[in-house]
């Protein structure tokens, strides 16, 4: 089962002490075995004014779903490459060189990249562009090995394909072809099997000018006989017609000298590109896993800050966590979250008569959204600062 991660920010004041520990530890308390609470540092960011927060608060929820946008994209590509290997793919799905669930549960904020004392806008601009850069990078070098793929995978179906698609080339011989002539040319019919006596009893008729008795049978497999036929050219067109009409499938052939060599040399040179390409593309898959998790992480980390700020407010006094549960086990989770904490979205959430959270306040959540608090496609307003993610 995959698992799931949800970031999670209380106000200190929720907790019965001052300590970030005993903040971990009543959040494990609470959610029991349905996860594992981790802390989770953030830096004192550089804070704007509540008009740039709210802003900031919107633009960060429209990357966190391009984030996730692009990591399901990187995921779907190495599947394609990978035929499904869930072993190999988790191979490729690294961080640094390290599973992904490890970078995540020891995550720390790149300051050398990212620097923490710069603007918000800044940092977010920044995490964009580098995102656009993976997503543009990934699409076209898996664009590039489809394409690749796409050419063998029709030149291999040339070698192994029917008599009615296959090459010809390795088939017919020259000597059987009418060649050079003024008049006289060499049609080859692939013809199904179960009309094969058909089309001996009737080819000659098919059109005017055929040249009695010219069919020649030149090779057949499971599906299809294939027979050279010599007609006069000024009614090659109305045979080749009528042929079509009676469901035999008219072959395009023209011998060339050493055409043979050439088809197999062609073969060669785009099974090299192909291998070659498909390292390049599982090596760009890796890259851009890492890139694109890394971003992710930090584009919450802004998220889960920029919306602690406009709900909790100054001082920066908050426990953030990292709660690592599962997509079966996240609903209780956070349900048991929700029973705990309710308290801190005042009226957002009605109540029954135990005082147990039964419902949220349809408008009071879209006001809030419209505030720029709990925004974000998919995203209801909780009590508190909470967001998932979940890693394909």
């Amino acid at each position: 089962m995959s698992s799931k991660y949800a970031l999670i920010s209380l106000p200190q004041s929720a907790f019965d002490s001052g300590s970030r520990d005993e903040a971990i530890s009543s959040l494990s308390a609470t959610i029991t075995d349905n996860g594992t609470v981790l802390p989770f540092a953030i830096p004192d960011f550089k804070i704007g004014t509540l008009d740039l927060l709210v802003q900031q608060a919107d633009d960060l929820a429209k990357l966190d779903a391009a984030c996730q946008s692009v990591v399901a994209k990187v995921a779907d590509s190495l599947r394609t490459v990978l035929n499904n290997d869930e072993d190999r793919m988790a191979s490729y799905k690294m961080v640094n060189d390290k599973p992904t669930d490890h970078y995540l549960r020891n995550f720390s904020w790149n300051k050398m990249r990212y620097r923490a004392d710069k603007p918000i806008a800044e940092l977010i601009s920044t995490l964009q562009k580098e995102l656009n850069t993976v997503d543009n990078d990934v699409k076209s070098k898996f664009n590039q090995y489809n394409t690749v793929k796409t050419n063998l995978a029709a030149l291999q179906r040339r070698q192994t394909g029917t008599l009615a698609t296959k090459s010809l080339t390795p088939i017919v011989k020259p000597s059987l072809l009418v060649q050079d002539s003024e008049y006289l040319e060499t049609h080859l019919i692939a013809v199904p099997t179960n009309a094969k006596k058909d089309f001996i009893k009737s080819y000659e008729t098919l059109a005017p000018m055929v040249v009695p008795r010219s069919s020649v049978e030149i090779d057949h497999d499971d599906e299809f006989t294939l027979f050279a036929v010599v007609t006069f050219k000024k009614h090659s067109a109305e045979f080749v017609h009528k042929c079509r009409e009676q469901k035999w499938t008219p072959r395009q052939y023209k011998y060339v000298e050493g055409g043979r060599e050439e088809e197999q040399r062609e073969l060669d040179r785009v099974t090299n590109e192909e291998r070659k390409v498909c390292g390049e593309a599982l090596r760009m898959g890796r890259t851009g896993w890492s890139e694109s998790v890394m971003i992710w992480i930090h584009v919450l980390t802004l998220r889960v800050f920029v919306e602690a700020v406009l709900r909790y407010g100054l001082p920066l006094d908050y426990a953030t966590a990292l709660i690592k549960t599962t997509s079966k086990l996240a609903p209780k989770a956070k349900a048991a979250l929700d029973s705990k904490y309710s308290y801190l979205g005042g009226n957002a959430f009605g109540r029954d008569k135990h005082g147990r959270v039964t419902k949220d306040d349809a408008a009071l959540s879209s006001e809030m959204a419209a505030a720029g608090l709990g925004t974000g496609e998919g995203h209801e307003y909780t009590a508190f600062v909470y967001y998932e993610a979940e890693f394909p």
